[in-house]
């Protein structure tokens, strides 16, 4: 009872400000409209993917229902969690003093759980570890030199928590891409999302995406035996929508080379990307990260063959058009301008007139798009007009010259 009486206290007192307008609720991930108003990501992609187009809270009509990611309320939220964690738990059994002991000295599943618990436990512990030099250091070694999958778990745990930090990412991306010293950095991680549990293989992903800073680093973590084929394997998650995700935005992050989006192909992207598509109430966020695959993809003309050549993925894009507005319409959009009209492929400029596809690219228009897809979606409509045998009102010129996509 007294457990009772003191999460009930808890709750009572916890900050209008964090908790979203819609579900009540403490938020986990807290995004804004252009309104100004803050929401639970869950709750406010539910909102909008029930074809709402209004702000909940004001009632404004939406122009754009793009969200974004409020840190600095998130941050807040999350210092207030750990205040109140602290309240009703006992303090870590860690000093400082103690935890640089176990960094400095052999590390092992329970000394890593130790360190994990103790940056947990206050945000000034996690900044002690962040901040260290010789602390990243000792961990990105002992993640190469460890055998122990769940050594190497831990580790990547301990990585996804000082990853918000400033400069971890600059530094964790110099210690594992750009040593020097020959060893192979990256191993490891391909060994966590092929043996790991289905967490540490998430925080795996989000760790190689974060490391991507420039064209060197995502050349060198696309190249490395296994990475590719390992984050592709994540997309095909389809019970843990958390995988699919983590993966999809691995890849886009990573894969930005010819050789790197082919290999994507022959394992079968463009498949997985039209069964996501087709999946009858997907996360908004997989659905975004699915058509800017395809897009990505569609940058090669072996992409535009794939893509062409799979009526399902065509018409589960045209199907799309729409159903989830903001960036995922202008994906697929981009997408089907890439394979009927830059690619001039006649499989799939049918199947998407079948699928009704003049109509969606005309409500796009309608809706307000930027200038590159209101481009794109003028050279659709005069294409899937000519293969639907269907008049319409537009005016008869286009500005056909196209510089969106650049072909390989």
């Amino acid at each position: 009872m007294a457990t009772e009486k003191t999460r009930e206290e808890l709750y009572v007192t916890v900050p209008n400000l964090f908790r979203c307008p819609i579900s009540m609720d403490v938020m986990t991930s807290p995004v804004s409209l252009c309104t100004g108003v803050t929401y639970d990501r869950s709750s406010i992609e539910k909102w909008l993917e029930l074809g709402h187009k209004t702000c909940p809270a004001t009632m404004q009509t939406l122009p754009s229902t793009l969200t974004t990611p409020n840190l600095t309320l998130r941050r807040l939220i999350q210092l207030w969690l750990s205040h109140a964690d602290a309240a009703r738990a006992p303090s870590c059994a860690l000093s400082k003093q103690e935890a640089a002991a176990i960094i400095k000295g052999e590390l092992d599943a329970a000394s890593l759980g130790k360190m994990i618990d103790f940056m947990k436990s206050s945000e000034g512990n996690l900044k002690f570890v962040a901040l260290s030099s010789s602390a990243i250091s000792r961990f990105v070694e002992f993640f190469v030199e460890s055998d122990e999958i769940r050594i190497r778990e831990l580790i990547v745990e301990v990585f996804d928590l000082i990853s918000s930090e400033n400069s971890v990412r600059e530094k964790l991306n110099e210690l594992i891409l750009n040593c020097g010293d020959g060893r192979d950095y990256l191993s490891p991680f391909a060994a966590v999302l092929r043996e790991g549990n289905a967490e540490s293989k998430v925080k795996s992903a989000k760790i190689l995406e974060l490391i991507a800073l420039n064209p060197e680093s995502q050349h060198k973590i696309s190249d490395s035996p296994g990475l590719l084929q390992n984050l592709y394997t994540l997309t095909t998650s389809e019970s843990n929508t958390s995988a699919v995700e983590a993966g999809l935005s691995a890849l886009l992050a990573v894969a930005t080379t010819r050789a790197a989006k082919k290999e994507l192909i022959r394992l079968g992207i463009v498949r997985t990307a039209g069964r996501i598509l087709s999946t009858p109430d997907p996360a908004r966020g997989v659905i975004e990260r699915a058509t800017a695959m395809l897009e990505s993809v569609a940058t090669c003309t072996e992409g535009r063959g794939a893509i062409g050549g799979d009526r399902e993925c065509v018409a589960e894009t045209v199907r799309r058009l729409m159903k989830c507005p903001g960036a995922a319409t202008e994906h697929g959009i981009a997408v089907l301008w890439s394979v009927c009209c830059l690619a001039r492929d006649a499989t799939a400029q049918e199947t998407a007139a079948e699928a009704n596809g003049l109509t969606k690219v005309l409500l796009v228009m309608q809706s307000g798009c930027s200038s590159s897809t209101s481009m794109m979606c003028r050279e659709l409509v005069k294409v899937l007009r000519a293969k639907s045998g269907s008049k319409s009102n537009l005016a008869p010129h286009y500005q056909t010259r196209t510089t969106h996509i650049a072909p390989y």
